[in-house]
Formats: structure tokens, sequence, C-alpha cells
């Protein structure tokens, strides 16, 4: 009898799609929106901030350089999908399956390739916590010190390039660990799941900014080297004055 109870409950539970299937992913709900219906929402919503931040840059500062502005956009959709997309998911994490807003039907859609977004895993929960608190609100402070060409831009995008890198590698290190020490998968075996979302979709926040990272280290050693090749000063009395 009790096995009929166990049994029957196990039946009553909606099925999902998700890897490993016999991960625990309660209150499951379908998704309303078709796939396409899902990347062309999302992909209309970067080209309209991009768009509306490169109006900002030209009415700011139109003298910029081209790989300057496209710094800046870059920081700019980082911060917007750091701070509100991946802070949903930590705000919303425990009822993300049964979510059927936009971002709820993203989240459950890019699950595919990684389940551990439906079951609240810790360090996935940790980490997007962690990305949508600091990384957010500086990638915004750093477009803004591209635009305004602060002092403090190349220290600041040093450090949220690194930062980037660094979720991005524990994120496929902590998968590849499950996969080949535990032997679990939390993707879908269909290619497109892994190579597109899994892979493609982080790498970018691999190659990007290490680009970012090495011209800040550059552009740093750069600065002093020749702060030390200026004639060596004394300060006096708050005023600087060379030596003899």
């Amino acid at each position: 009898m009790a096995d009929f109870i166990v049994n029957s409950t196990r039946m009553a539970q909606p099925p999902h799609p998700f890897y490993p299937l016999e991960a625990n992913i309660v209150g499951y709900l379908a998704n309303e929106f078709s796939v396409l219906q899902l990347l062309g929402l999302f992909a209309a919503g970067c080209a309209l901030i991009l768009g509306f931040t490169l109006v900002l840059i030209r009415a700011h500062n139109p003298r910029l350089p081209s790989s300057e502005k496209a710094t800046i956009l870059w920081f700019v959709l980082s911060g917007t999908i750091h701070l509100f997309f991946e802070g949903y998911f930590a705000y919303n994490h425990a009822s993300m399956p049964s979510m059927q807003d936009l971002f709820g039907q993203l989240w459950k859609e890019y699950a595919m390739s990684d389940s551990r977004y439906l079951t609240s895993d810790p360090f996935v929960l940790c980490m997007e916590t962690v990305t949508a608190i600091c990384w957010g609100p500086l990638s915004f402070a750093v477009a803004w010190f591209v635009t305004t060409q602060h002092p403090l831009r190349h220290p600041f995008q040093a450090m949220v390039s690194l930062g980037q890198i660094y979720g991005d590698i524990l994120y496929y290190a902590t998968s590849m660990f499950d996969l080949y020490h535990k032997s679990v998968t939390y993707c879908r075996p269909e290619a497109y799941y892994f190579w597109c979302y899994y892979f493609f979709m982080n790498f970018i926040w691999i190659v990007i900014p290490g680009i970012l990272l090495y011209n800040s280290v550059a552009a740093s050693a750069k600065a002093f080297k020749a702060l030390d090749q200026q004639p060596e000063r004394n300060v006096s009395n708050g005023h600087i004055k060379k030596t003899n």
C-alpha cells in the first residue's frame, strides 16, 4: 500500500524535459512562448538597450573613438543583464520552475542546457547573486567612466572583467566536474543546447572581458612607465619642485 502511494505521488508530479531526468523540479510549468518568440524578444530588448545607449553617447561625447563606444555598449548591456536578468534569477530562484513572465520563461529555456537554474543549486545561486550585486552596478560605473574619460576607468574595467572571467571559469568547471567525476549531466543531449546556450552564450563573457582586461593592464603599465620616466620631483609645502 505504501509503495502504491509513493508511486502514485511520483506519477502525479508533472514531467519535465530537463536533465538529469530524475532532477527534482518542483512546480514546473511549460513555457507559453515559443523558442523563437523568446529569442526574438530577448534580441529586441538588447537592440533597444544598445540603440538608446548609443544615442546618449553621441549626445554626451560624440568624439569618442568607435572602440570606446563599443566598450561602453558592452558594459551597459552587461550591466543590464547582470543586474536585472541575473538579479531576477537570484531573487526568484525558489519559484523559477513555475514562473511564466518573460524573464522566467527565458531562464527555463536556458535551463535546457543547465538544469541547475531550476533546482536552486548553491553554486549557481551564489555566483549569480554576486554577479548581480557586484558586477551589475559596477558595469554601469565603468560605462560612465569610459564616457567621461575618468581616471578610474581602467582599474574598474580590469576588476569587473576579471570578475566576469573568474565567474565563468568556475561555472564551467563545476559543471564539468559533476559530468566527469560524478557522471551527472545538466544539459539535454541535443547539441545546440550545449554549444549555443551553455558554451557560446557564456564564452562571450570570457573573450570580451579578456580583451578588456588585457587593454586595461597594458594601459596601466604604459601609464606607470611614463610616470617612471618623468624627472624626479620633491613635494614641499604642497608644491612640486624639480630636483637639481
